[in-house]
């Protein structure tokens, strides 16, 4: 996936376990380390925003676009004009 999670360096940098920021946050640490680890598929942004809030950082700062290594990306994604869900239940153009 092109989306890089860094919710690890902020961690660090505040000195803050996942266990206590899933309990400030308000989700599970289950929940949390699906996002930590780049396994999640989408999320919300009150819970993108909750974090800023007690990581004290921008959204950018927990997440980032790397481009996918070209060659071995054929026939995966979305096709082109492909309306994909977001959180929430909007759709993408």
């Amino acid at each position: 996936m092109p989306i890089a999670v860094d919710i690890d360096v902020m961690l660090a940098r505040r000195k803050m376990s996942v266990g206590e920021l899933a309990e400030r946050v308000g989700i599970t640490p289950a929940n949390l380390a699906v996002l930590k680890n780049g396994r999640a598929r989408a999320v919300r942004f009150t819970t993108l925003a909750a974090l800023c809030e007690v990581l004290e950082c921008q959204p950018g700062d927990l997440l980032r676009w790397e481009p996918e290594p070209s060659g071995g990306s054929e026939g995966s994604g979305d096709p082109e004009g492909a309306r994909t869900p977001l959180a929430g239940g909007a759709a993408r153009p």
